[in-house]
C-alpha cells in the first residue's frame, strides 16, 4: 500500500517537481506538523518558518538550487528548505550539539551558499552570486528572500541602489508578514502597508493588458504602448514606486499561501532579466493557532507541549533573569530621572526593554533593524543631555561598531550606557549569535568603561554606576538566571576600576570575569580538598582594570589565571597580559577562555564542558599549572 504522507517521498527538491498542487498542499500541511513537533522539544524559530512554507516549496519547484543559488535573510526562516533538501531525517537534531543548525551552512548542504544569522545581508550576498554568474557566463539564476523588517535595514538599500544601477540579474523575495521579531517598525513599514491595502494600481495592470490583447490584429503591436501607460500610472498612483526608483522592477503583492500563483510568478520572473522583486504577504505562524495569535512569543519559541483544545504550555519556568534585573533596575531609575530614554533595535521583548515601553512609551525607541543608527541616534540623544540606555544582544552589537567609535567615543563627555544582552555563550543559535566579541571590540577604543556583573544584585549596581558617568559605559550580561547572591560583598556600590576580592588563597590568584565568578569559585572551593587554596577576584572591569589587584596577586602568589566567556585573542585576559607586560610584572599568567575559533552550536553547559569552562575544567586547569 502506498505510504500516505508525502513527506516520506521527498529526498531532494527534484520529488516536488512530480507532485500536484493538491499533493503539495498536503506537503504543505506535514511540513507545518513536522515543524511544530520538533520544534516544541528542540525550541527554535516558529511563526517565520511556518508562514514561509508554501513559498519555499514554489521557489524549489521553479529553481534548481545547485546550480541557482537561494539566499535567505537572516537564515532562521530556513527550517523548510533544510526539510526538503536532504535534512529531512536529520531534522530531529535541529538546534541540538552534534546535530544540524538553525541557519544556512554550506557544512551541512552544497544548497546553502552562506553561513547566515544576521539580518539585511541577503541582497548584497545575492548581487554579488549573480555578478559572478555573469562574469563567468553562466546562466544560473540569483534570488534573495528577504523580510519586510530586514528589508529596513540600511545594507539592503544600499545594495538595492547597487543592484538598481548595474542592472544584474536579481530576484528579490520581499516576505512580508508585517513582523521582525516584534512588529516592523518604521515609515517604510507603513509604506508596505498601504502597498499591501491599496492594490488599485495592479489591478489596473491586468485590465489594460486585457484591453489591449482583445483589439484584433494590432492589440500585440501595442504592447510597447501599454508599457508606456503602465510607466506614467507607476509614477502618478502606484505605491511601488520607490522599488521602481531604485531601478527595480516591482511585482506584487501577492498571496503567500497561493501555491499555485507564486509557482505561476516565480516561472514568469526567471525568464525577464534584471533586477526584479516579488512582494509576497505571509503570515507568522500560519497552520498553529498559539503562534499565530502570538508570533513574537513564537519567533524564537523555548520548547512547549500542545495539550488539549490546543492548549500551550511552556516546558521550562520562567524565572529571573539578568535581563530582567536590569530593565527593573532601569525602570527605577527612570522613574527618578525623567531624562533616561531607552532603546533597541527590534528587539523590545528580548532585551526586556518592552517593560520599560509599557511604563514610559515616549521615552522609548525602537528604531528597527538598524543596529548603527540605534547608536548614533543614541548619540544625537546623549549630546542634548537626555541619558539613553542602547539595550542590543553582544552580536548585533558588532553591527554598530564604526558609529560607536565615530560618533560616540570620539565625541566629548558622551554618556551612552550599552546594556550588552546575550554576551558570551547564548547555546543553540550558535555561531553567529555567541556574544564572544564585544570585549575585544571595544577594549581599545579610548574612552570606553567595560564592565561585567557577577550577579543580579551586581547587574543593578553597575547599571547605577553607568548612568553617573560622563564618558560611554557598556554592561555585558549573559542570557540566562544569575546565581543566588550567596557570596560575600565588600563593597555597597560599584566603583571605576575596583575588582572585588571574594576568597583569600596564597597558591596563585583567579581573575574571574563577570559570568565566570561563580564557577571559579566553586573550583577553588573544591581544589582545597586537594590541598590548593586559590585567591579569587571578581574583577568586574575589564577597561580600566585593578592594575593595583594585578601588582599584589603577582607579588604574593606564584600565578595569576584570567577566566572570561569571551574569545581569549584581544579579550579580558589579553588585557591583563599587557598590563603584566608593560609593568614588567615578572608572574606566570594562564589565561582560560574561547580559542581562537568559532563555537558551534549546542546546550550551554555541553558548551562549556569542551571548553572547559565548566567546574570540572576549571578545576583540571588550574591544578595542571600549579603542580
Amino acid at each position: 500500500m502506498e505510504n500516505l504522507n508525502i513527506i516520506d517521498r521527498i529526498s531532494s527538491p527534484s520529488c516536488l517537481r512530480s507532485l500536484s498542487f493538491e499533493e503539495l498542499r498536503q506537503l504543505a500541511t506535514e511540513i507545518r506538523s513536522l515543524l511544530t513537533s520538533v520544534i516544541s522539544e528542540n525550541g527554535g524559530h516558529l511563526a517565520s518558518n511556518l508562514g514561509i512554507v508554501e513559498l519555499t516549496l514554489a521557489l524549489h519547484r521553479v529553481y534548481d538550487f545547485k546550480q541557482d543559488r537561494l539566499v535567505f535573510d537572516v537564515g532562521h526562516q530556513c527550517y523548510t528548505h533544510k526539510i526538503l533538501t536532504g535534512r529531512k531525517d536529520s531534522f530531529h537534531t535541529l538546534r541540538q550539539h552534534g546535530g544540524i543548525t538553525g541557519f544556512p551552512n554550506p557544512l551541512e548542504s552544497e544548497y546553502d551558499p552562506f553561513v547566515v544569522g544576521h539580518a539585511s545581508t541577503s541582497i548584497s550576498s545575492a548581487l554579488g552570486l549573480a555578478t559572478a554568474f555573469r562574469l563567468q557566463g553562466l546562466p544560473h539564476k540569483s534570488v534573495a528572500v528577504v523580510g519586510d523588517g530586514a528589508i529596513s535595514g540600511g545594507m539592503c538599500f544600499e545594495a538595492m541602489n547597487n543592484a538598481g544601477h548595474a542592472g544584474e540579474d536579481l530576484l528579490v523575495i520581499l516576505n512580508d508578514n508585517e513582523m521582525s521579531i516584534a512588529k516592523t517598525v518604521g515609515a517604510f513599514s507603513t509604506y508596505l502597508t498601504e502597498i499591501r491595502s491599496n492594490p488599485t494600481a495592479h489591478g489596473l495592470r491586468e485590465e489594460i493588458h486585457k484591453i489591449f490583447q482583445s483589439i484584433p490584429l494590432i492589440g500585440r503591436s501595442l504592447d510597447w504602448v501599454q508599457e508606456r501607460i503602465l510607466t506614467v500610472i507607476k509614477n502618478l498612483i502606484d505605491e511601488s514606486h520607490i522599488f521602481s526608483s531604485m531601478g527595480f522592477r516591482y511585482f506584487g503583492p501577492i498571496n503567500g499561501r497561493d501555491t499555485e500563483l507564486l509557482e505561476s510568478e516565480l516561472k514568469n520572473l526567471r525568464q525577464q532579466p534584471g533586477p526584479k522583486i516579488l512582494h509576497v504577504v505571509t503570515v507568522k505562524g500560519e497552520g498553529f493557532d498559539a503562534a499565530a495569535a502570538d508570533p513574537e512569543t513564537y519567533h524564537s519559541a523555548v520548547p512547549f507541549e500542545v495539550k488539549g483544545h490546543g492548549e500551550v504550555v511552556p516546558r521550562k519556568e520562567k524565572t529571573e533573569s539578568y535581563t530582567n534585573i536590569f530593565v527593573t533596575r532601569l525602570i527605577e531609575r527612570a522613574v527618578l530621572d525623567e531624562n533616561i530614554v531607552a532603546i533597541t533595535a527590534a528587539m523590545p521583548s528580548g532585551t526586556g526593554i518592552n517593560l520599560f515601553a509599557d511604563k514610559f512609551p515616549g521615552r522609548f525607541f525602537d528604531v528597527g533593524i538598524c543596529e548603527a543608527h540605534s547608536v548614533t541616534f543614541a548619540a544625537g540623544l546623549a549630546r542634548s543631555g537626555i541619558k539613553p540606555v542602547l539595550a542590543i544582544y553582544s552580536t548585533f552589537l558588532q553591527r554598530g561598531y564604526d558609529q560607536i567609535v565615530h560618533d560616540i567615543a570620539l565625541q566629548p563627555e558622551m554618556n551612552v550606557v550599552f546594556a550588552i544582552d546575550r554576551a558570551g555563550l547564548v547555546g543553540a543559535d550558535g555561531a553567529t549569535h555567541h556574544g564572544v566579541f564585544d570585549i575585544a571590540m571595544l577594549r581599545h577604543i579610548p574612552g570606553m568603561t567595560l564592565m561585567a556583573p557577577r550577579d543580579g544584585e551586581e547587574m543593578g549596581m553597575m547599571l547605577d554606576f553607568a548612568l553617573k558617568q560622563s564618558g560611554p559605559v557598556a554592561i555585558r550580561y549573559p542570557r540566562g538566571c544569575p546565581p543566588e547572591n550567596t557570596l560575600p560583598r565588600k563593597w555597597e556600590e560599584v566603583r571605576r576600576g575596583n575588582s572585588e576580592l571574594i576568597r583569600v588563597g596564597e597558591d596563585g590568584t583567579v581573575f574571574a570575569y563577570g559570568r565566570m565568578v561563580e564557577p571559579a569559585m566553586k573550583a577553588a572551593n573544591e581544589l582545597t580538598q586537594e590541598g590548593l587554596n586559590l585567591r579569587v577576584i571578581n574583577a568586574r572591569f575589564a577597561k580600566p582594570l585593578d592594575e593595583e589587584a594585578i601588582r599584589l596577586a603577582a607579588t604574593e602568589t606564584p600565578a595569576i589565571f584570567t577566566v572570561e566567556d569571551h574569545a581569549l585573542s584581544c579579550g579580558f585576559g589579553s588585557a591583563v597580559a599587557e598590563f603584566i607586560a608593560d609593568d614588567n610584572i615578572r608572574t606566570k599568567l594562564v589565561r582560560i577562555g574561547i580559542p581562537d575559533s568559532f563555537v558551534e552550536h549546542g546546550n550551554a553547559a555541553i558548551l562549556d564542558k569542551i571548553l572547559g569552562l565548566d567546574v570540572e575544567g576549571l578545576k583540571k586547569k588550574f591544578r595542571e599549572n600549579l603542580s
